[in-house]
């Protein structure tokens, strides 16, 4: 709800009812985040193309919920803060912003400059709860239907992209001059151990070994590799960077083989690409699970638009195709997030509908709701920004850590 004495900034993103979206704090699991060198504008602008498009989608899952139950609209934005560009519709302006932290759709509910009756039926505060729970969740289930057309679609023509996981962590590629380069440590090796502990398989792997190269800079450590189906033991001192952690120059990946598998027919795309769908929905939730219960360590896998996009741009200079599956990813991520009961989150939104259900139908009052939203706002703000900071300190601007 846009209400008076709102802030502009505060306006742009929510009020007491508006539904809002957000890519900010994207709980992301990041195994390839050590190390990016992304090359050429092309891939990154598909992978801007991509996050761009995830939260129109969720933006138009709010707005059509509105749109067919007459509710009026007045603002539809991808982005927050200074308008970059912008068109005025007969009844709703459409906009292009300039902080990438997610996008919102505006209602004006109790905007002073508002041409509708406060007792209008057809604002959204004035709705039945039943009508207002679909606008809010609306964006979750566009996101997580496209998600799945995307997987049914691929697993129909490229085909879908199927991992067998092996232990170790594998070595794409080393940048020169570096700490790892000086050891000898060579693109395509295999880390199998470190200092004499085996490495997992999967992306455990990648995490315990950036969590291990991290906490020992200026360290020796023996990187127990295999190259070219032989066994080696390399020798490596972490550099130290700015923020004082370890980083050795690679890019890391699980030890894993692709293949791609396309549907027989059509009943079993559809089959296919369910199962698909619950793997990467499940594996979103625990992802998000452990954060949230282990947040002292699991922090560095909380990723931003800039790690996001950094990712694009590596799947979609690697393998076009994958750049689907990761679109998949990123849509069910954003609607698995959005569910959280948090202020300024579709979840947060929701949670306050059903406690006026629970009341009997008593709102909050408009000051209470109002504070909680902003709160919820600005945090997010915050924390969207910090990772934007963080991850492109950590990609290093094409430099790899």
């Amino acid at each position: 709800m846009l209400t008076p004495g709102v802030s502009e900034l505060q306006r742009f993103i929510a009020g007491a009812t508006a539904a809002v979206s957000t890519t900010g704090p994207v709980l992301f699991a990041m195994p390839n985040l050590l190390g990016f060198n992304i090359e050429g504008p092309e891939s990154v602008l598909e992978a801007l193309g991509v996050l761009a498009a995830i939260i129109a989608i969720h933006e138009c899952g709010h707005f059509f919920a509105a749109y067919f139950q007459n509710i009026h609209v007045s603002k539809f934005a991808i982005g927050f803060g200074p308008i970059l560009f912008k068109v005025q519709g007969k009844k709703v302006e459409y906009s292009l912003r300039a902080i990438p932290l997610g996008g919102f759709v505006g209602f004006p509910d109790d905007d002073p400059q508002s041409e509708f009756a406060p007792d209008d039926p057809d604002l959204l505060k004035n709705r039945p709860i039943l009508d207002r729970l679909l606008v809010i969740s609306a964006g979750v289930i566009a996101n997580l239907t496209f998600a799945y057309f995307i997987l049914f679609g691929q697993v129909l023509t490229s085909g879908l992209l199927q991992q067998e996981i092996f232990p170790g962590a594998a070595v794409p590629e080393v940048l020169s001059p570096s700490a790892a380069a000086k050891s000898g440590l060579q693109s395509g090796d295999l880390i199998l151990g470190v200092n004499g502990a085996v490495l997992p398989a999967g992306e455990e792997a990648v995490f315990d070994l950036v969590r291990i190269i991290k906490a020992n800079a200026n360290t020796p450590l023996s990187l127990y590799v295999s190259r070219k189906n032989q066994p080696l033991e390399i020798k490596v001192s972490p550099d130290k960077s700015i923020d004082g952690s370890g980083k050795i120059g690679v890019q890391l990946a699980p030890n894993a083989r692709t293949v791609k598998v396309k549907a027989k027919n059509l009943a079993d795309a559809t089959v296919r690409a369910g199962r698909e769908f619950r793997r990467l929905f499940l594996t979103v939730v625990d992802g998000l699970k452990q954060v949230i219960l282990n947040f002292s360590q699991t922090a560095d896998r909380i990723s931003g638009p800039v790690a996001i996009v950094a990712v694009g741009a590596e799947v979609a200079r690697t393998d076009v195709a994958g750049l689907s599956q990761f679109a998949a990813i990123v849509n069910i991520n954003l609607a698995v997030v959005n569910t959280l009961p948090l202020p300024a989150l579709d979840g947060g939104y929701a949670f306050l509908i059903l406690l006026e259900a629970l009341r009997g139908g008593k709102k909050l009052p408009d000051k209470v709701e109002q504070g909680i939203m902003s709160s919820g706002i600005f945090l997010l703000l915050a924390i969207g920004i910090f990772l934007m900071v963080r991850d492109a300190l950590n990609l290093g601007i094409g430099e790899l850590l």
